[in-house]
């Protein structure tokens, strides 16, 4: 009798624990609800105030080997520890970026994408995910997928001058153009209706005499 009560018990959670994590296309948020969601980070002091941190570099496409037609992505702010990020950077030279992050939940995006203005300021553009391939395929097979959209993979090719993962390791990256039309698509890597024109790097730290 026992024996028959956790088989039964077994049955019926079992299902419950296979499906923790798991997302259906049903069950993810529309663009609208994403937009809704990430409202509040139009203030990048709220973005700030959360965790997100950046490393200044505001990314277009011909920086990582795609025609300047294609537009730019912008300035990312992210949250290193959803990414499976040390807290902080890797001082130059040691390597490749490498995470353990395979957040999905664009209820919670993980990295907020910002176009400089010409007065200093930034204006929320879109929202991104971004899984380390490695870390992914430990758990799954196929990629990761928004509403039955593949999320692009980069990867660097040795053979080209540039570096076309931006000197992270192989991962899968996901934005959603939620606040500026894009005209390659809400779900395309770059947007040519955005620009990093007005973007001030940090200046370099002065050298000790």
């Amino acid at each position: 009798m026992r024996t028959r009560h956790w088989s039964r018990l077994l049955f019926i959670i079992a299902p419950l624990f296979l499906n923790a994590g798991c997302q259906t296309a049903e069950q993810e948020p529309t663009l609208d609800e994403v937009r809704s969601i990430a409202e509040k980070y139009r203030d990048v002091n709220v973005a700030k105030a959360e965790g997100f941190t950046t490393d200044n570099k505001c990314v277009t496409a011909e920086m990582l080997g795609h025609p300047a037609a294609m537009g730019t992505m912008g300035l990312h702010y992210v949250r290193r520890d959803m990414l499976g990020l040390p807290p902080k950077p890797a001082p130059p030279g040691s390597g490749r970026v490498h995470g353990t992050g395979t957040h999905t939940d664009f209820r919670q995006p993980a990295m907020l994408v910002y176009e400089p203005q010409p007065d200093g300021s930034l204006q929320l553009v879109a929202v991104e995910n971004l899984v380390f391939a490695s870390a992914w395929h430990q758990r799954n097979k196929e990629p990761p997928t928004f509403h039955g959209r593949t999320y692009p993979l980069l990867k660097d090719d040795p053979n080209t001058k540039v570096d076309e993962a931006h000197g992270w390791e192989p991962h899968y990256e996901q934005h959603l153009w939620v606040f500026r039309d894009n005209p390659n698509g809400a779900y395309s890597p770059f947007n040519p209706k955005v620009t990093c024109r007005y973007h001030k790097p940090p200046l370099p730290a002065p050298q000790p005499m």
